[in-house]
């Protein structure tokens, strides 16, 4: 063996949880843009599901009966969008709404305790992905709304593990659970 030949044992390579190659400054921001992205998901989940008169009245609540997909697929979509033909049917669909709350309340919940992050980034992005591609046409832009600029936040939730930061994950991710099941990560 020569002595040029390096043990991998002996890598330098930083551990897969190590906060050391950003800097202090990105690691907040990072934080704060998963605290974000969880926070719009988790409150348009709830006031959904309780009523709380900001986008959704108590009346129009899902503990008032109401579907959460309904309104938006029936009223909020317009006739000529690109989607309509696809979506319009899945409105009041129990499997749709489902979908809807688990990728509302329960990613944003996630996003914002910092724990199974990657799987709730992946359903937040895709929820918003499939929001904009609703709204299509878009009425004030061709092609960029807020939609876009969350499933980039999403992205960059998974891309950067930013549970680690601001949040249970570092705990989250030391449980035998989460230490076998890497993708709950």
């Amino acid at each position: 063996m020569s002595t040029t030949s390096l043990n991998r044992s002996e890598s330098h390579a930083p551990p897969s949880n190590s906060t050391s190659t950003l800097l202090p400054l990105q690691q907040v921001s990072l934080g704060m843009l998963r605290l974000g992205f969880g926070w719009a998901l988790f409150w348009s989940g709830i006031d959904k599901v309780f009523g709380l008169g900001f986008a959704t009245s108590p009346e129009q609540s899902v503990l008032a009966g109401v579907s959460p997909t309904k309104g938006f697929l029936l009223h909020g979509l317009q006739d000529d969008a690109l989607a309509a033909a696809l979506l319009k049917p899945l409105a009041g669909n129990p499997v749709a709404d489902a979908l809807f709350l688990l990728a509302t309340v329960g990613a944003g919940l996630a996003l914002l305790l910092g724990v199974g992050t990657r799987i709730a980034a992946i359903g937040g992005g895709v929820l918003m992905l499939n929001l904009w591609f609703a709204s299509l046409p878009l009425e004030y832009n061709p092609f960029l709304d807020q939609h876009l600029f969350y499933a980039t936040a999403a992205l960059s939730v998974l891309a950067f593990d930013s549970g680690r930061y601001l949040g249970l994950g570092n705990a989250w991710r030391n449980l035998p659970l989460v230490r076998g099941n890497r993708w709950l990560i």
